[in-house]
């Protein structure tokens, strides 16, 4: 029989491993004493991650990390109360390392296991440090692979109100960084760019109906532009690289925020939140922040450490659902295409 400690202190182990970061973190009490967090440089050579050679470097990376985030944390197996691990969505080889370890090491210890929503951890990232958020709240989750706006009423009760019809916000700037000669992610050097050029080249805006986003026109955009001038000029790119990156960081960041401002506007909620991967954008955070004190918002955003894929979320609501019992069932297996 499953041995489920709630009395005294709960200390939870959580498993993040639905891309190419291999993370581990470990909880007190709704408390991150740690959060560790390995990534994969292998896929720099390709552009994009190569989902089998993420599986194959979860594999390498997974039993440091957690030792890790153990170590740092001061935590010895004996004490842990539970194993959380991201169901997903994610990529089904590297979700299944974390499910699979993560599960026999709890049934090892005997102790139950928790499986977590990766959009849901995102969202809820809001609450591994303070100030935190009250509810409801709307959070704005951007990154390589989702782009939402979520009305979170409690921790269970999430409704989306918009997401992207076609790619994410972070797979346009990695997209485009390729077409740039960028290496991956592109997310980041787009940003460091963007810094020291001008929006001014005329991309095409997405234009998409209530709260949803699209972002395969401005791809589309960018490409024709690209190849018009290339053809007069072969070192287009590289004179005005950084006007480019201006440009597109400009239009993202403009279809992020009117959507945003729309849904606080429609609702009247106050208390706003950013997570994910593209929260780290240093125009997105400059625009939002100029933007709480022109709305009167109470503006929330993780730090850098809980905006990319990490354990730390994944803790965070562990927590919680270890609190309302909410334990995974021995067979349980990824879900690599798991929504709301």
């Amino acid at each position: 029989m499953i041995c489920i400690k709630f009395l005294g202190v709960t200390k939870i182990l959580a498993i993040e491993s639905s891309c190419d970061d291999t993370s581990a973190s470990v909880i007190e009490n709704g408390t991150v004493l740690s959060n560790e967090t390995m990534g994969q440089l292998i896929h720099q050579t390709y552009g994009g991650v190569v989902p089998e050679l993420a599986s194959r470097q979860h594999h390498i990376n997974i039993i440091p990390t957690v030792q890790a985030a153990l170590d740092k944390s001061g935590t010895q197996l004996s004490e842990l109360s539970a194993i959380a691990y991201t169901k997903g969505p994610g990529l089904v080889g590297s979700l299944l390392v974390g499910v699979t370890f993560a599960k026999t090491l709890a049934k090892s210890l005997d102790i139950p296991s928790i499986a977590v929503n990766h959009l849901h951890a995102h969202i809820f990232s809001h609450f591994a440090e303070d100030p935190k958020p009250n509810f409801p709240f709307l959070c704005l989750t951007v990154s390589g692979g989702h782009t939402q706006i979520v009305k979170v009423n409690s921790y269970t009760d999430l409704e989306v109100l918009g997401s992207t019809l076609d790619d994410a916000a972070g797979e346009a700037f990695d997209k485009i960084g390729k077409m740039l000669g960028l290496p991956y992610p592109a997310g980041p050097i787009i940003d460091n760019l963007a810094q020291q050029g001008q929006p001014t080249i005329r991309f095409s805006e997405p234009e998409v109906k209530d709260y949803n986003f699209s972002f395969s026109g401005l791809k589309t955009s960018v490409l024709y532009h690209l190849r018009h001038h290339l053809e007069n000029d072969p070192q287009y790119i590289q004179k005005h690289l950084n006007d480019i990156c201006a440009s597109v960081q400009n239009i993202i960041v403009n279809t992020l925020i009117k959507k945003l401002v729309k849904a606080a506007e429609d609702t009247g909620i106050k208390e706003i939140g950013i997570a994910g991967g593209v929260s780290a954008n240093s125009l997105l955070r400059k625009r939002v922040e100029a933007l709480s004190y022109e709305y009167d918002w109470n503006l929330y955003i993780p730090a850098f450490q809980y905006c990319t894929d990490n354990a730390g979320m994944i803790a965070v609501l562990a927590y919680q659902q270890y609190l309302a019992k909410d334990f995974a069932p021995i067979d349980d297996v990824p879900s690599p295409k798991l929504g709301f």
